[in-house]
């Protein structure tokens, strides 16, 4: 395997991006809390297999995670449920907008794929039935994947999904009408918005997705799902990741990863490296602009995605 030297490759891809104009890029509206985060902050933290880390800019500072904490609620639901996941969400891009409740009517409740809203509630809704601290379980998993027993719901952001979840509840609504949702529907998307209010910094969400990359096993040594459980993941952040930008992001980039709309991606070469990068201007669809930007330059600079 080529060595590469990813300090200078990332100082090179901090120097760009603090030179480029995001101006079309717009922090999301909807979420109030995460408004106030300063338009020029950015951060990139790689992991390589080897338990090098290196990063840029803000790597320290917390961010809201939003639907990155998809990715590890689906890891909880698995080892839960095993493949009788799949029974309830699908595994298929959605094509629709990522809080849509016309493609869940027809086809009549059951999520196109987890990390559409309506597939993450789905989720939820499957901890929620076999953890016993449903609103705190993905946050509690998270720590223990960064080495972090700290890391909490940020309760200003959670407060703000919770008064500006009228969508999300009409989802776990319509979902219920179906009968495809087993708990009641406040305890649910309390436990949805929980787990999307977690506050994490660029650092620890690289050490958190360290797994994806190296088949399976964490920053700790221990095994968090099996190898190919791990491939399963990669495959829908692949094909399922980045909201409607999917498409584009596989073909410039060729990675997979999970975007959230508080400006972080998460990403991971199997074999070689997670990476995480933030900035929270988001493009038209609602990933971050300057994480993309900075993800092209990273895999041009090493010359390789997982295609």
């Amino acid at each position: 395997m080529m060595t590469h030297n990813y300090a200078a490759i990332l100082q090179d891809i901090s120097d760009a991006i603090h030179q480029t104009d995001f101006a079309d890029a717009r922090k999301v509206d909807y979420i109030p809390a995460l408004a106030s985060v300063p338009d020029d902050h950015f951060a990139m933290v790689l992991r390589t297999a080897g338990g090098n880390e290196l990063a840029i800019g803000e790597a320290d500072l917390p961010f809201s995670i939003q639907s990155i904490s998809k990715v590890f609620a689906l890891v909880l639901a698995q080892r839960a449920h095993g493949d009788d996941l799949w029974k309830a969400v699908r595994r298929e891009p959605s094509g629709s907008a990522f809080n849509s409740l016309i493609q869940l009517e027809q086809e009549h409740g059951i999520p196109r794929n987890p990390f559409i809203n309506a597939g993450a509630i789905r989720v939820a809704d499957l901890i929620a039935s076999r953890y016993a601290n449903p609103d705190r379980s993905v946050a509690e998993f998270l720590g223990q994947l960064c080495g972090n027993p700290g890391i909490r719901v940020d309760n200003d952001v959670y407060l703000s999904e919770d008064q500006h979840g009228d969508r999300n509840r009409a989802i776990a609504y319509l979902m219920k009408s179906f009968g495809k949702l087993d708990n009641p529907v406040e305890d649910v998307v309390r436990a949805y918005f929980k787990q999307c209010s977690v506050a994490m910094t660029a650092r620890e969400m690289a050490r958190a997705a360290f797994f994806l990359a190296n088949k399976g096993v964490g920053i700790d040594g221990r095994t968090v799902i099996a190898p190919g459980e791990t491939s399963r993941i990669n495959a829908l952040m692949l094909t399922c990741g980045m909201y409607d930008g999917v498409g584009d992001f596989a073909f410039t980039v060729g990675i997979p990863a999970k975007s959230g709309v508080g400006g972080g991606i998460i990403g991971v070469i199997p074999g070689e490296f997670s990476v995480c990068v933030w900035s929270p201007r988001l493009d038209a669809r609602g990933n971050s602009a300057a994480g993309i930007r900075a993800l092209e330059m990273l895999i041009r600079a090493i010359g390789r995605s997982v295609f």
